[in-house]
């Protein structure tokens, strides 16, 4: 159910969960296990990311690997310190020191206002190394240091190489072999989606006051299960409390409540006919926005408010089209909001003028 994903106040939802309960099916790939998580997007590149052990008072901190699909493209790793919450520990330097199984291997720079540092290609080939090994990662400021966890990282990285073709290849992360890098897959084109425009909103449409809220309510129930859309019984018979905005000449936005749990909401989105039948065709159970021919939902993983996931759909003319899906990270309590932005899928939207 809709809902129900996000109610318990102490439910931490994992990414794969969370992009699921999300009402648009993506075309990418998610993954998790223990300590890292993969998400790769609709045109193949792939992102990886590691945290801290799941364990109280450990500082947090956060590893993306980031590598786009085809041959010869090396990873980019980034690490980011946790900055969620007044007590997390701020380094005292913008010089740390990256060390494996406690012995130092080089300096990296990480802007104390920011917290995110990209490792240069010598840093990342030792972290990919020592990660392949089961080694301990670490940097330090000479005052604090911040701890990678390295469970998960061996299945997330063979689950990369899978996706990305490069399983017995030289540029495998963990399975290396002799296949021609040259037999690895390209990068696929990122969708075009033309945005079509929508009719300034209008307080006396006469087809909007036409509407037959009772019948229209009838239709909206009939069309979404009680369990995906528990708030809609609360429209009455009257149909009070849907929303209408115009689309096209022939084609309304209907919208309701539709679901509440401890710390997300969800209206439906229906688009109809202006007349009826209004044969409603169900959007999405989880939006949280409309503006402009945009939907929009954003989630929160949990109550913290360091995780979540949001989708966006773009209306077309005929309808809605999914235009963008993504996480932002494990709730590991490493940024107000989450560690990053792993997309599952990416669209380029082409907006014509009015």
């Amino acid at each position: 159910m809709a809902g129900s994903h996000f109610r318990p106040a102490s439910f931490v939802l994992p990414l794969p969960l969370l992009l699921a309960a999300l009402a648009t099916p993506a075309s990418g790939l998610a993954f998790t296990h223990r300590d890292w998580e993969l998400v790769c997007d609709n045109t193949r590149t792939c992102r990886a990311a590691g945290y801290q052990a799941d364990a109280p008072d450990l500082p947090s901190v956060s590893v993306l690997v980031t590598r786009a699909a085809g041959p010869g493209q090396a990873p980019r790793v980034q690490l980011q310190l946790g900055s969620y919450g007044a007590d997390a520990p701020v380094p005292v330097s913008d010089q740390l020191t990256m060390q494996v199984d406690g012995r130092a291997v080089g300096k990296l720079q990480v802007p104390v206002d920011t917290g995110i540092g990209e490792l240069p290609p010598k840093l990342a080939g030792a972290l990919l190394a020592a990660l392949a090994r089961g080694a301990e990662l670490s940097w330090t400021d000479g005052a604090s240091t911040w701890v990678l966890s390295g469970k998960g990282s061996s299945a997330v990285f063979l689950k990369m190489d899978e996706y990305q073709g490069r399983l017995g290849t030289p540029g495998a992360l963990v399975r290396k072999g002799a296949k021609p890098e040259e037999g690895v897959p390209p990068a696929l084109p990122v969708p075009v989606v033309q945005a079509a425009p929508v009719p300034h909103p209008a307080a006396d449409d006469p087809a909007v006051k036409r509407i037959d809220l009772r019948q229209l309510a009838a239709e909206l129930r009939k069309s979404v299960s009680k369990d995906d859309c528990e708030r809609l019984d609360q429209l009455g018979a009257d149909g009070k409390g849907i929303t209408l905005v115009r689309l096209s000449e022939t084609k309304l936005l209907a919208s309701a409540a539709c679901w509440m749990g401890a710390y997300n909401t969800g209206d439906a989105y229906w688009v109809i006919n202006q007349a009826a039948p209004y044969a409603p065709q169900l959007v999405t159970a989880n939006a949280t926005e409309y503006s402009d021919g945009t939907l929009t939902s954003t989630q929160k993983g949990r109550g913290l408010g360091d995780c979540g996931a949001s989708e966006e759909w773009v209306w077309t003319g005929d309808q809605f089209a999914p235009t963008r899906a993504a996480s932002s990270g494990m709730c590991r309590l490493v940024a107000p909001g989450g560690a990053w932005e792993l997309p599952e899928l990416v669209t380029q939207v082409q907006r014509r003028p009015k």
